[in-house]
């Protein structure tokens, strides 16, 4: 299966402003977090869409792993890949920032997490377990520079996802505001979490 990659063009741009006018002539109060997510994607930005069976995911993100020169943020439920723990650890240790947070209950319980090996790497690490699934799923590189980076979808950071599962990534490049509002969000989760500790 190949990719499907495009640029977000003038029309799409033109239907969310379109949309979001529409709400507010009917009224709507908005928060300033809301009217953010209804923004328009930068003119440069790109989508690309991958799907397993089929799709090498895994080394997708190992690639932009290996391309970041300032942060990766990871959020994962189960996460059991060690191609994509070792792109982690060797981003920290040239100096990238890398900060996982993760769900306490499948890096507890889970056979085969390779969280606890990030943390003893020295990646921090903290486990989320507000919620009964801390279940996203989601990769952020270089939010604050123009070239940031977002990974989101169903895939898990396991085999299981790239060999055995129908799962899906969305990679959206090249856009900064959007990368914000993922790493926020992480950031305020991340707040609340556990520093883990091996």
């Amino acid at each position: 299966m190949s990719a499907r990659r495009r640029g977000v063009g003038a029309s799409t741009r033109s239907l969310a402003l379109v949309a979001a006018l529409a709400l507010i002539a009917a009224g709507a109060t908005w928060s300033a977090a809301a009217v953010a997510r209804a923004a328009a994607p930068p003119a440069k930005a790109t989508l690309e869409a991958l799907f397993t069976p089929g799709d090498p995911i895994d080394a997708q993100l190992v690639a932009l792993i290996d391309g970041a020169k300032r942060e990766v943020l990871v959020q994962a439920f189960s996460f059991t890949s060690r191609k994509i723990a070792k792109a982690l650890v060797a981003a920290h240790a040239r100096g990238v920032r890398v900060e996982v947070i993760a769900d306490r209950a499948q890096t507890l319980e889970l056979a085969g997490s390779v969280v606890p090996g990030l943390a003893r790497d020295g990646v921090p690490v903290w486990l989320d377990g507000n919620f009964i699934s801390a279940h996203n799923k989601v990769l952020v590189v270089d939010a604050e520079s123009p070239s940031a980076t977002v990974v989101t979808g169903s895939y898990n950071f396991t085999s299981a996802a790239q060999y055995r599962n129908a799962e899906n990534v969305l990679i959206v490049r090249n856009d900064p505001p959007l990368a914000a509002q993922y790493r926020a969000n992480l950031l305020a989760l991340r707040a609340r979490a556990e520093r883990f500790a091996p």
